[in-house]
C-alpha cells in the first residue's frame, strides 16, 4: 500500500510540474522574449491582421503573385488540415495534379521551358508561405501587366522582398508571397507604367 501512495504522489507532482508549471513558464517567457512570434507572427495592415508570416494563403487574381500549390484540406491552404497529400511518385492522382498545375502555370504566366519546381509542387505542410526567386521571376510579367507597372519596378519589389539563407548557410533564398503582394499594393501610383 505504501508503494501505491508514493506512485500516486509522484504522478500528481509530475503532472502538476509538466502539465501546468512548465507550460506556464515557457508561455510566459515566450510572451516576454518573443511576443510577436509567440502570437503567430501576424502581418497587419492599418491595424488589421491580414495573415501570418508563416502560413501561406491562396492568391488567384492576376495582379498578385501566387504561392505554391497546397494539399492542405480539400481546397488547399487550410491551416486546420496542414499536411501533404502523401501521394507517392508512382501515384496517377499526383501525376494528374502536377500536369494540371503545369498547364495552369504556363497558361497564366505565358511560361515556356523548365518551370521552377515550387511552382507546381506542394510543400510538406501545404502551408508554405514562400516561393523561390525563380518562381517569382516567372510570374513578374503577368503581375506587371495586370497592375500597369514596369517589369523593372516589379522586379525591384521582388528583390526587396527576397530573403537569403539563414545565417548564410541554412535553407534557400525565398520570397514571402503575402509580404510581396502587400508591398505591391503599397506602391505609389507614380511608379506605374505610362
Amino acid at each position: 500500500m505504501r508503494q501505491m501512495w508514493i506512485a500516486v504522489r509522484a504522478t500528481i507532482i509530475l503532472s502538476v510540474l509538466t502539465g501546468l508549471v512548465y507550460p506556464l513558464v515557457v508561455t510566459g517567457l515566450a510572451q516576454v522574449l518573443f511576443r510577436e512570434r509567440a502570437n503567430g507572427s501576424m502581418i497587419r495592415v492599418n491595424g488589421r491582421a491580414v495573415g501570418s508570416e508563416w502560413i501561406g494563403q491562396r492568391f488567384t487574381l492576376a495582379k498578385y503573385f501566387h504561392g505554391r500549390p497546397s494539399a492542405a484540406g480539400s481546397s488547399g491552404y487550410d491551416a486546420t488540415a496542414s499536411g501533404g497529400s502523401n501521394l507517392g511518385p508512382t501515384s496517377q492522382k499526383l501525376a494528374d495534379r502536377v500536369k494540371g498545375d503545369v498547364e495552369r502555370f504556363r497558361r497564366e504566366n505565358a511560361a515556356t521551358g523548365v518551370l521552377p519546381a515550387d511552382s507546381v509542387t506542394a510543400s510538406a505542410s501545404g502551408l508554405d508561405p514562400h516561393i523561390t526567386p525563380e518562381n517569382a521571376e516567372a510570374q513578374v510579367r503577368r503581375v506587371a501587366e495586370s497592375r500597369g507597372l514596369s517589369l523593372a519596378a516589379v522586379r525591384r519589389v521582388v528583390a526587396e522582398n527576397t530573403r537569403g539563407r539563414e545565417l548564410g548557410v541554412l535553407g534557400e533564398a525565398r520570397v514571402n508571397v503575402l509580404q510581396l503582394n502587400l508591398a505591391l499594393d503599397a506602391m505609389a501610383p507614380t511608379e506605374t507604367r505610362p
